[in-house]
């Protein structure tokens, strides 16, 4: 289940829903596409999905968004279009030991100053909805790739027909 149609908004929530329930503890995930293809109502799905509470705010402006998670830790939601390199994420000090989990737009912006990618998602408009693509990055990635697709098989997720 490496690629998932995403017809629309609930399907995308789906997906997001579907990618914290399933996830390690610790994880690294690089959104990438263009501008509107859904990093955004993804990672703000998979969060929400997780249990942050009261507006999940696009870190477009602020570069990183911090939410505590409910088991404990935080996510880092980051948005790097705005910046020029890699350098510039030295001043935004993410070097903290509390985060759980990664949520990257635009990750080559930031290449050789971010974690590895555990799981990498590709995003693109696709007719009247969006074609999401997994790919694995590390060992924690193929697992987590492995609960999702289990839990595809238990339709909780359509994968792409």
């Amino acid at each position: 289940m490496n690629e998932i149609w995403l017809a629309d908004a609930d399907a995308t929530d789906a997906l997001g829903a579907q990618l914290a329930h399933t996830r390690p503890a610790n994880a690294v995930v690089h959104l990438h596409g263009d501008l509107g293809a859904g990093k955004s109502t993804l990672a703000r799905a998979l969060l929400r999905a997780l249990g942050v509470q009261g507006a999940i705010r696009s870190p477009t402006y602020t570069l990183v968004e911090r939410y505590p998670l409910a088991d404990g830790g935080e996510a880092w939601h980051l948005d790097l279009y705005r910046i020029s390199d890699a350098g510039e994420l030295e001043f935004l000090g993410l070097d903290g030991a509390e985060v759980r989990l990664w949520l990257v737009e635009w990750p080559e912006r930031g290449a050789g100053a971010l974690p590895v990618a555990d799981l990498t998602v590709d995003l693109g408009m696709h007719g009247k909805g969006r074609q999401a693509r997994l790919r694995p990055g590390t060992a924690v990635g193929e697992a987590w790739l492995g609960r999702l697709e289990s839990a595809a098989a238990s339709h909780e997720v359509a994968p792409d027909s």
